[in-house]
């Protein structure tokens, strides 16, 4: 019976064994398999999360953020002590003690159904590697993570990177993204009780939202700051402080952001960039972007593009209303009198009846962009009419044929008739193009041709002056790039331009004949700091300092007393400026292009689809300079602008002449004052205004 008894033991020993080798080569079996399937020592030391990129003006002002995962890193130096703290007694306490896990709280959740008990290097190997989902072999695989990201980094690290991929709720990663959403202010300004209501939003970010319900949040704050006295992180004066205060949760706007159509510039500029052999990502790289605009600028610009746009869309919409032949030819068909003008102006599409208009402000000395507006709304239209849209100049292409004119030796005391002439088109046929006043007059100074916008002396420049070629190739040199013909239509601004190229052309003149191309970014810095790219600088002397100085002197006429003199009596812009209006035929494009000796802006408006008009009388002085002279005398007044005069250069001289031959006056002449490149001052004697020459009437006795 004993020799029974010790058979039947050495066998469930030897069973007992077995089942003790075949279970544990069945675990071993599992957790080979399951580790097979978690992250390797190369991908755990490398830590790269997703973060958003920051744009900011060139004050240190944000304009936007771009985001898959919206993530802003910061270091764990500069988290407050106590948000680490209540963060340790409510969701690790044993986080120093553990190495990953903490056995006793697994197997306690393991028998109610695997749900809570991670630490934070569980719930760190979860965000960072592993699903979401909701079983005994994913948990088995946190755990086996867990215990790889112990052996990888030290306690702090992993409390760095989790405090930056942990999930807050709204589309927000991170403490540092989470405080700026919840209380519009960065992590390291916290209080112990807005620290202590991010933490309690973790467990589940959706109900414990305090912006959506903001009453069980403070329940769940309540109970973290209780955690915090108990763990000895408040004393009970703290505790009792901090539990009679309330939270005010301030949230940041959600928007598109300031200057759309600058921001989406950023986003493809950054786009064609390679850096280290890759492309850049600007929505998980997390750079940090900084930027030529100026925030309050483009506010005052986006100011006074509302209120114009408005004014010239109800102008737009009473007259369409009205006018039912024009409803019907914008249709491209006639309707029966039954159907209101009304719902054919419901039916028009949104480019033959939606007003629209373009803005550029760029800084004269370097090309950097202050303000920019690319479209009435960017969420109904991303297409930029600033950077992008082709359209015909009018008049604003005039200062570019009396530079060729002026650089050739001709003065702006140069003489031309004012008469009709006949141009003669590709296909043959003749046109007879007006002054826009329909006026004539005799010899015309190129001065006051510039001042008064007259068509017909500007024509004769072209003819009589500088070759249509030679304007050509100036317009190419002063940065044009669109396509110009060389025909003598271009006097009237044939051809198409670019408001960003010619509002840079128009800058060369304050600038002592520099031209400046435009630019956006000042330089970009990747998640560590370090400068990875910055807009390409290119900067050309492309005329003269004297004749750069009288195309600007020139341009004063015309806002202090020509076509843009509404900027002085309406506008009471009183600082040293020049500029040029500019009208297509049939109101189709409306232009106002000008600068100070800091700041050149430039205006577009009319509609998408050229065929349609602003209408009748809405010329660039009408339509476009309001804008221009809105934003100026805003700009000027609210951020404190220097109003420098434009400075002369010593190649250029004033210089009396005869008022009437503008020539060398004799003693009898009635004279005026002109300024002239030195070396072109007049050299003939006025041959009318004589000693022995006496006028009567209309016969000369000598």
């Amino acid at each position: 019976m004993i020799k029974a008894f010790f058979r039947r033991t050495v066998l469930y020993m030897w069973l007992s064994v077995g089942l003790i080798l075949i279970g544990s080569f069945i675990a071993g079996f599992i957790l080979f398999y399951l580790n097979a399937d978690t992250p390797g020592t190369e991908k755990l030391e490398v830590f790269n999360p997703d973060l958003s990129s920051r744009v900011y003006d060139h004050n240190g002002e944000i304009l936007k953020e771009f985001y898959t995962q919206h993530r802003i890193y910061v270091e764990l130096d500069s988290i407050p002590k106590h948000v680490v703290q209540a963060l340790l007694a409510t969701e690790d306490r044993e986080f120093y003690q553990h190495w990953g896990f903490n056995l006793k709280r697994t197997i306690m959740a393991a028998l109610v159904r695997y749900g809570g008990a991670s630490t934070i290097s569980q719930q760190l190997a979860r965000s960072l590697y592993l699903s979401q989902e909701r079983s005994y072999s994913r948990k088995l695989k946190e755990l086996l993570t867990s215990i790889k990201i112990e052996r990888a980094y030290t306690k702090d690290e992993i409390l760095e990177m989790y405090m930056n991929t942990v999930y807050f709720g709204h589309g927000v990663y991170g403490i540092e993204a989470a405080s700026r959403m919840y209380f519009s202010k960065p992590v390291k300004e916290l209080t112990v009780d807005e620290g202590a209501m991010l933490i309690a939003v973790l467990p589940a970010p959706a109900p414990y939202s305090p912006i959506n319900h903001y009453e069980r949040a403070m329940r769940r704050r309540n109970l973290v700051m209780q955690n915090m006295l108990r763990d000895n992180f408040l004393t009970p004066f703290e505790y009792t402080k901090f539990l009679q205060d309330t939270t005010v949760v301030s949230p940041s706007r959600e928007v598109l952001g300031q200057a759309p159509y600058f921001t989406e510039m950023i986003r493809l500029e950054l786009n064609s960039v390679r850096y280290r052999g890759e492309s850049l990502d600007i929505y998980t790289d997390g750079l940090e972007i900084h930027t030529s605009l100026d925030a309050k600028m483009q506010k005052y610009a986006e100011l006074a593009m509302e209120k114009q746009l408005a004014l010239l869309q109800k102008r737009l919409d009473n007259r369409l209303l009205k006018d039912r032949k024009e409803l019907e030819q914008l249709l491209g068909r006639t309707f029966h009198d039954s159907i209101p003008n009304d719902s054919l102006y419901a039916w028009l599409p949104a480019n033959k009846k939606v007003v629209q208009g373009a803005f550029i402000a760029l800084d004269v000395k370097t090309g950097a962009i202050r303000a920019l507006i690319g479209g009435k709304s960017f969420a109904e239209s991303k297409f930029n009419r600033a950077w992008q849209a082709k359209r015909q100049p009018g008049s604003t292409f005039k200062p570019i044929l009396y530079t060729a004119a002026i650089d050739n030796g001709y003065t702006p005391a140069t003489q031309l008739l004012n008469q009709p002439v006949v141009l003669i088109n590709p296909d043959g046929s003749r046109w007879t193009p007006n002054n826009y006043d329909l006026s004539t007059g005799g010899l015309t100074t190129l001065r006051e041709a510039v001042r008064r916008s007259l068509n017909l002396v500007s024509i004769r420049v072209i003819q009589n002056l500088v070759r249509p070629e030679v304007v050509v190739d100036y317009a190419k040199k002063m940065g044009i790039s669109t396509y110009m013909p060389a025909v003598d239509a271009l006097a009237l601004g044939a051809g198409s331009v670019l408001l960003r190229e010619i509002v840079a052309a128009y800058s060369i003149f304050p600038n002592e004949g520099v031209h400046n191309k435009p630019f956006a970014i000042t330089k970009a810095l990747d998640r560590r700091g370090k400068e990875i790219y910055r807009s390409p600088r290119e900067s050309k002397e492309v005329l003269s300092k004297e004749t750069s100085y009288i195309m600007t002197n020139i341009l004063q006429s015309v806002i202090d007393e020509g076509t843009g003199g509404r900027i002085r009596w309406y506008y009471k812009f009183d600082k040293p400026a020049a500029g040029k209006t500019g009208t297509t035929n049939d109101f189709t494009d409306a232009w106002f292009i000008g600068f100070t000796s800091h700041l050149s802006a430039g205006v577009w408006v009319g509609m998408d689809d050229p065929a349609v008009s602003l209408g009748k009388g809405q010329a660039g002085a009408v339509a476009a300079l309001p804008i221009w002279g809105t934003f100026m005398k805003m700009a000027y007044d609210s951020l404190g602008l220097p109003a420098e005069e434009f400075e002369r250069p010593p190649g250029v001289v004033e210089a009396t002449i005869c008022s009437v031959t503008k020539k060398v006056p004799t003693e009898f002449c009635p004279t005026e004052k002109e300024i002239f490149n030195i070396k072109h001052l007049p050299q003939e004697e006025c041959d009318v205004h004589l000693r022995n020459r006496v006028n009567r009437g209309n016969s000369v006795d000598f």
